[in-house]
């Protein structure tokens, strides 16, 4: 054989072994694969159920795998047709979470457990029955994109291909459709819910899924939204979390009396009054206000917030959030929490502008990682070094400005007469904002054509909003509502 023929021989071989090796990337992944069952009682009816586990390839341009994507799916036992049976497809934000805090406090059939209140027991941490699991209303998957969970880039591949916005939607649509394909479940009715930058991603995928896959959702839930990229102004910011801030002072007892004799939803409703009318003039005013105007916008913002007229006045106006979260209870030595402000924490000292950690994640960060590693080994079967990554290294992460997820919501609302969309908000999430959400929709669709087909609910928690036990219990019937309601009439 000449050398020629050597060498081509040599090339072949080299190709065929590294195709091989991508396509057997399964056996890599063999001991992230479970089926178990299980039962739990909603409602006061037991549902059967089966826990799958495993992982779908994700492959690139040229068709070999790259990457591939864990979750865990929830299925109903005994359900003979499942065009009558809705899926739907969970995962949480960061970017860079995984998707064990919808799975394991919300949605799924167990749940880590906290007090009523929603604050962390002792360790170690338990796993209990979710009875307000949605189990009952639909099928349930929960996905960690890539590197985060149990997902990971295949050895010797570029580890930040899919950190994107539109790297990440496309990776997450691809596994969507072969499940949806290798289950069978074109003919359910399918929903995408997520939580916080999982919004980003939920408004995205429903866009992309409809544009790339032609599949059509049911219904789209974002539970504590971001802003979508809908272009708002800039001083649109501090007009929206000037209610959120309402909430927290309420809650911690820091208003004047008048004030806090108020319900909350009361002192809410002016809250929101007064930073649509009044303060969003003055803002918009900037420089050209008067002095008497500044004086009274001040007064009646420090009326509402629990700071000073003083502080006001130095902030222009314009309290940043991380400096309230460090002012509203410095005299008593506390900050409160970005994610919940029901949380307080203690810093090193109460000078400075911001806090140094958020006591709302000191809170989750432990019971949820100690249980959902548990409830793997334990319950799940499966046993592996890897570590579990709640959060996993997403960062360079590539968030082009010319991405627009609320539009690819908008369009996908125009073209698809059917879907609808369900918001959940918590009054003391200081990062997505409860009034920011209904502002960012309103603006999504300015001709007020589609606002009909968008819905919102509150509750009086935090980011994680069914952490709080009368919280979750509210959702699960307002879910449930919702899902009937977009689906066929059976």
């Amino acid at each position: 054989m000449n050398l020629r023929k050597v060498l081509g021989v040599s090339i072949f071989l080299i190709c065929m072994m590294t195709l091989v090796t991508a396509e057997e990337a399964p056996s890599y992944e063999k001991a992230l694969q479970s089926i178990n069952k299980n039962s739990v009682r909603i409602d006061g009816q037991v549902v059967n159920y089966t826990i799958t586990s495993g992982t779908m390839p994700i492959r690139d341009e040229k068709g070999v795998q790259d990457a591939y994507i864990f979750y865990i799916a929830y299925t109903k036992d005994g359900v003979s047709d499942t065009t009558q049976r809705p899926v739907t497809f969970s995962f949480n934000g960061g970017p860079g979470s995984s998707s064990v805090w919808m799975h394991m406090a919300f949605l799924g059939p167990r749940k880590v457990l906290y007090d009523d209140e929603g604050f962390m027991l002792q360790p170690p941490y338990e796993v209990v029955d979710n009875e307000y699991s949605i189990l009952d209303e639909t099928d349930l998957v929960f996905i960690d994109p890539v590197a985060t969970g149990y997902s990971r880039m295949l050895p010797g591949k570029p580890p930040h291909k899919y950190h994107g916005i539109m790297e990440d939607i496309r990776s997450v649509a691809e596994f969507i459709r072969l499940y949806v394909s290798r289950n069978e479940r074109w003919g359910s009715p399918k929903f995408v819910i997520g939580e916080s930058y999982g919004t980003t991603r939920a408004s995205g995928l429903t866009g992309y899924l409809l544009s790339a896959h032609r599949m059509y959702i049911n219904g789209t839930i974002l539970v504590s939204m971001t802003g979508l990229g809908v272009e708002k102004g800039s001083d649109h910011a501090y007009m929206v979390i000037l209610p959120h801030y309402a909430a927290t002072a309420w809650y911690h007892k820091a208003l004047s009396s008048d004030m806090q004799a108020k319900p909350l939803r009361i002192l809410l409703d002016e809250a929101e009054a007064f930073a649509t009318g009044e303060y969003a003039s003055a803002l918009s005013k900037g420089g050209w206000q008067s002095t008497s105007e500044r004086d009274a916008v001040a007064a009646k913002m420090a009326k509402f917030t629990g700071l000073s007229v003083e502080y006001v006045k130095n902030s222009n106006l314009r309290v940043e959030r991380q400096r309230f979260r460090k002012e509203l209870l410095r005299s008593r030595g506390l900050t409160v929490g970005r994610l919940d402000s029901r949380y307080t924490g203690t810093d090193r000292d109460s000078a400075g502008e911001d806090i140094e950690f958020d006591p709302a994640m000191a809170n989750w960060n432990g019971p949820f990682t100690g249980a959902v590693n548990r409830y793997f080994e334990e319950e799940l079967k499966i046993h592996t070094d890897m570590p579990y990554n709640i959060f996993g290294n997403v960062r360079p992460w590539k968030g082009r400005r010319e991405v627009n997820v609320g539009e690819m919501l908008r369009r996908a609302l125009l073209e698809n007469p059917f879907l609808r969309v369900f918001v959940l908000e918590g009054y003391y999430d200081g990062a997505c904002d409860y009034f920011g959400a209904q502002y960012t929709m309103s603006h999504l669709d300015l001709t007020g054509k589609l606002q009909e087909r968008i819905s919102f609910v509150f509750y009086e928690s935090g980011h994680m909003m069914y952490i709080h036990l009368p919280s979750l219990q509210k959702s699960k019937q307002d879910l449930t509502d919702f899902i009937r309601s977009a689906c066929p009439k059976k």
